[in-house]
């Protein structure tokens, strides 16, 4: 299956993508980890991209759909991807929907829905660790030793995109423009829209069975 979580920064969607990507043996592609990899190899595609992340604007299309593109077609993405963080536009949906082989289509779009003020209060305490982008809130989903990684013993950080001005912009994107994704697949029958102000364990086995319940109904 090639799936797509849609939630605003700070919904969780990256951390449920992370257990979904276990739990269904597909790669998680997140466009943030993929232009923040591209920042730390010091390719000029990174560096130029990181200077809109760092703004909380989008990167323009000329640079994400490429990218994106280009990593689902690497081996490991035969049998299927979760999508994070893109498509976030109209325009990335439908050059997602090109772009794709043949055979192949987004078969479910999920919206974690979650109040603005909750995302501004998740953000504020979100930090990541920073050798594997492991995510953690200082409040939902603490690390077991303070600033220190559970998985691989890195020291966790605070993004530059997690500023309250940047944090501030992001979410008005999101709810000015991502938001009209609803629209998109809620039109092709794709769309699944879930409470995500809930527990994290709770909230995986929600999605797993929505995934569940989609696949048994193909």
């Amino acid at each position: 299956m090639d799936l797509l979580l849609i939630g605003a920064q700070g919904s969780g969607k990256g951390t449920q993508a992370e257990k979904l990507s276990q739990a269904l043996g597909i790669p998680h592609v997140a466009s943030g980890d993929l232009f923040r990899k591209a920042f730390d190899e010091k390719t000029e595609l990174g560096i130029q991209a990181k200077a809109y992340m760092d703004r909380g604007e989008l990167v323009p299309d000329n640079l994400t759909i490429p990218m994106v593109l280009n990593r689902i077609e690497e081996p490991d993405c035969v049998r299927g991807v979760l999508l994070d963080g893109f498509p976030r536009t109209i325009s990335q949906a439908q050059a997602l929907d090109k772009g794709l082989r043949v055979g192949r289509q987004i078969d479910l779009a999920i919206y974690l829905n979650v109040p603005r003020a909750e995302l501004l209060s998740r953000l504020s305490g979100r930090y990541i660790c920073r050798v594997n982008q492991h995510v953690y809130n200082i409040r939902a989903n603490p690390p077991k030793v303070p600033g220190v990684c559970d998985f691989d013993g890195s020291e966790l950080y605070q993004r530059s995109d997690d500023t309250e001005e940047a944090v501030q912009k992001r979410l008005d994107i999101f709810f000015n423009e991502t938001i009209h994704l609803l629209d998109y697949y809620g039109s092709q029958q794709k769309l699944v829209e879930v409470n995500g102000n809930v527990p994290i364990d709770q909230m995986q086995r929600v999605l797993l069975n929505e995934i569940h319940d989609h696949q048994e109904s193909r």
